[in-house]
């Protein structure tokens, strides 16, 4: 059936559909300074679980900011990740199942793990601590993760591992993920969380949980003045300036 022969209702239909999807693809990809909860409807939360969700398992209670964060990274709607919750020094982690890294990129299989509880200095910015928008962008750069790992062939993911024993080669590594976050269009959001970690540690620099209590003048993760420098930067963010 084209077209002309569509009866008036059913055009009416096709092309909201049409509209409907172009707008959502459109908005998914547009970076915001700020992402509140409440502002947005379900059904536009379920356009973006049809969308996104595919091949995805995450606790109900973060589907909302994970999916906003999956909006962003459009190559990752047909990778499988599972989004679980357990007790862990860290934040946030993320890895491949090793079954998985034999396999070929479209056919991996990631864990992104959600830390529900740690020790008293680190519990005020585990996800579950931090604002709606903080999570967005958190979570952003653990899909970035997942993101820089389909890339790899099989060797390289192995020979990551190997390296990952080195700091310095970590230094490096997260400081790109934060880059490939900010490049996807969650800039501001990942911002807000890097903010948001160094006041309540009262540090300038941040080199994860495993450093808590030995502070370094090391930017393994972006401090926020860098941040914004790649924001002002980077073209994407141009409207919000």
């Amino acid at each position: 059936m084209n077209m002309k022969q569509c009866t008036g209702k059913t055009r009416f239909f096709i092309l909201s559909a049409i509209f409907l999807s172009l707008t959502l693809h459109t908005y998914s990809q547009i970076p915001r300074k700020t992402f509140i909860k409440d502002s947005f409807t379900e059904e536009h939360f379920n356009e973006l679980k049809k969308e996104f969700g595919n091949k995805k398992q995450y606790p109900p209670q973060f589907e909302k900011q994970i999916l906003l964060a999956l909006s962003f990274y459009p190559e990752l709607k047909n990778t499988p990740i599972l989004f679980r919750i357990r007790i862990r020094h860290t934040a946030l982690n993320t890895r491949a199942t090793w079954a998985g890294v034999f396999e070929s990129p479209g056919k991996r299989y990631f864990v992104i793990t959600i830390s529900d509880s740690s020790e008293a200095m680190l519990m005020p910015f585990i996800f579950k601590n931090v604002s709606f928008n903080s999570q967005v962008g958190v979570m952003g750069h653990e899909l970035a993760h997942v993101s820089d790992f389909l890339k790899m062939t099989t060797g390289q993911i192995i020979l990551h591992a190997i390296k990952s024993v080195s700091a310095k080669y970590i230094d490096r590594f997260e400081y790109n993920t934060d880059a490939i976050c900010i490049a996807h269009g969650l800039g501001y959001q990942l911002l807000e969380y890097s903010s948001h970690v160094r006041q309540k540690m009262n540090r300038e620099y941040w080199r994860g949980s495993d450093f808590a209590h030995h502070p370094m003048d090391i930017e393994r993760y972006m401090n926020p003045p860098t941040i914004l420098e790649r924001i002002i930067q980077d073209p994407v963010y141009r409207d919000l300036q």
